[in-house]
């Protein structure tokens, strides 16, 4: 096994849990611990790797102007990284081929994808509008285990 499937065995094995690094406007480094997973592009269908971000986290304002990132997922001694360009979805980011609905559905399979479960889907997409929560897709252009 390798690359992105590597990546997606490891998401499963804690919870998803991954460290993602943008670069700042200082050309700074800066990494967030989020919950990410491996998903279908929601326009094209190639795998990407996702997470969801609040709408005022300030890495949402890095990857509007410098967008790439770096996902690293770890499971005991075993870890892999996904890194390549972004693309946004979201109430402040539209993405061509993706309306209200699908960014809802979308929102839920990347949560899903990060290994979240939720015995109400209709309260989580509440919150997550009311949040303005976007969605982060980043092809991997390299991954490395």
């Amino acid at each position: 096994m390798s690359g992105l499937q590597d990546f997606a065995r490891l998401v499963q094995l804690d919870h998803g849990l991954c460290v993602v690094s943008t670069l700042r406007a200082d050309q700074t480094i800066a990494s967030s611990v989020v919950n990410a997973g491996v998903l279908p592009h929601p326009v094209t269908g190639a795998r990407v790797v996702g997470l969801v971000s609040r709408a005022e986290a300030r890495r949402l304002a890095s990857l509007r102007a410098r967008p790439r990132a770096t996902v690293v997922v770890r499971a005991g001694w075993e870890w892999a990284a996904a890194e390549g360009p972004v693309e946004l979805a979201g109430p402040d980011d539209p993405l061509p081929g993706v309306d209200a609905e699908r960014l809802r559905l979308l929102l839920r399979e990347i949560f899903t994808a990060a290994g979240g479960t939720h015995e109400d889907f209709g309260a989580f997409d509440r919150v997550m509008a009311a949040e303005r929560r976007v969605a982060v897709l980043v092809t991997p252009a390299r991954v490395t285990p």
